[in-house]
């Protein structure tokens, strides 16, 4: 056998060998896009499947998400608002603080380091208790900011930033020093653009932690209007009856956002993940 006949079966199997977890990965999101289109009788009947029933095809499903469904736009709301200033705010701070921890030298920066890598370590549920307390002191239940406030700092986020800011070059920082621009003037004008890369990948992981955040808006969140997407879909099921014109509309609406985010910041996601490939 030819070389180029050994490099395109090479292809070949490569293409057919990464078709595998593609397939496995879109058979669930086509599988609820089909049956968002037929009655919810025939998921009850059949389950979820990708066999064409152009005849039950229709767009009942989505004109009830629109007419009668108004509470899922709430919760869209919510969740749109919620995981929109979770994230700027989470990039900002963590940013700020990895940066800090990589670029300067100073007393103590060593139990900051451990303390965030402590934080990474323990389980959410063990911190959820002290911060339920916090948010009823500070009478932010059933609000926003009950939210919010407890992931604008993400120790991952901090660890990440961290370990970016070190491949930055210092020599950078002390051309600036010389020519007179403040540390804040560094980091603004010098190295935060720089760092794109590292906050296209950071944005998505935490727009995704976000969206589907579940269990501690579920402890703050109270009244049916605040609630948030995953939350108010999980509600649908119950031993009384399920709801499933507005659960699978719902839901496949749901991805959308994901998506737009990913599209838009998937520049800086590959830049991110081959940054440290080539030197020199």
């Amino acid at each position: 056998m030819s070389k180029q006949k050994q490099k395109k079966l090479g292809t070949m199997l490569l293409l057919l060998f990464m078709l595998i977890p593609l397939v496995i990965a879109v058979f669930p999101l086509l599988a609820l896009t089909l049956a968002s289109l037929k009655p919810s009788t025939e998921l009850m009947r059949y389950g979820l499947n990708i066999k064409p029933q152009f005849e039950l095809w229709s767009l009942d499903n989505y004109i009830y998400l629109f007419t009668e469904g108004s509470v899922y736009f709430h919760w869209f709301k919510n969740s749109i608002i919620i995981s929109l200033f979770s994230t700027v705010f989470a990039l900002i701070f963590s940013s700020m603080v990895g940066y800090s921890l990589a670029m300067y030298r100073f007393r103590g920066q060593g139990i900051v380091m451990f303390l965030v890598l402590l934080i990474m370590m323990i389980p959410f549920e063990i911190l959820m208790l002290p911060l339920f307390r916090m948010m009823i002191w500070m009478k932010a239940v059933d609000t926003y900011a009950g939210v919010i406030l407890p992931m604008i700092i993400h120790p991952l986020a901090i660890f990440f930033f961290r370990q970016y800011s070190l491949g930055l070059p210092k020599e950078l920082m002390d051309s600036a020093r010389i020519d007179g621009c403040t540390e804040y003037g560094i980091f603004l004008r010098i190295m935060l653009p720089l760092l794109k890369p590292a906050y296209g990948a950071m944005g998505i992981l935490l727009a995704l932690f976000s969206w589907n955040n579940f269990l501690w808006p579920l402890v703050v969140l109270r009244t049916k209007e605040m609630l948030t997407l995953p939350i108010g879909l999980a509600g649908l099921l119950t031993p009384y009856g399920n709801n499933y014109d507005v659960l699978i509309s719902g839901s496949v609406l749901t991805v959308l956002p994901i998506i737009i985010v990913f599209i838009f910041a998937q520049k800086y996601f590959i830049e991110s993940l081959s940054a440290g490939a080539v030197k020199g």
